[in-house]
């Protein structure tokens, strides 16, 4: 699902399983002004199709990366570390910055998304106030506040 597609150029890409949780991100980051070109996929199966451009996204722009994924961990088809390994191990995606947001507060799996080159792991806020300020903040440091490196 694309929020808003505008003319190709993507800075958030947020794949998450969780319609709520979608939901609830989406309107974080449209608090802050920040959705104006978001893609919104399910699962790491179509986030991987989305970002390498194969099957459904196949006729999609390869150059048009996303400035951020933000990412559920635990995720149908194929899991959020399967999902860092695979873009964190190619040199078209390497940089791409990936945020881990899942409800998961166990010591490997926080260890592992780091190993594998996650650029943060937050654990989801239960309370909305929480979720809606902590998700605020990711979009606003990685979008605005973050010097991405231009190649």
């Amino acid at each position: 699902m694309i929020e808003n597609p505008g003319n190709g150029k993507i800075d958030i890409v947020l794949c998450e399983d969780n319609v709520d949780d979608a939901e609830l991100t989406i309107r974080a980051l449209s608090k802050e002004g920040l959705v104006n070109s978001l893609v919104h996929l399910k699962d790491g199966e179509e986030l991987l199709h989305y970002i390498f451009c194969t099957g459904a996204y196949a006729g999609r722009n390869a150059a048009a990366l996303p400035r951020l994924i933000i990412l559920d961990l635990k995720m149908p088809k194929v899991d959020g570390l399967e999902v860092i390994r695979k873009l964190k191990a190619d040199e078209r995606t390497s940089m791409i910055p990936i945020v881990l947001l899942s409800s998961s507060k166990e010591e490997k799996d926080i260890k592992e998304s780091y190993m594998m080159g996650v650029n943060s792991y937050i654990v989801k806020p239960v309370e909305f106030e929480g979720y809606i300020k902590a998700v605020g903040t990711i979009g606003l440091y990685w979008l605005i506040l973050n010097q991405p490196y231009q190649s």
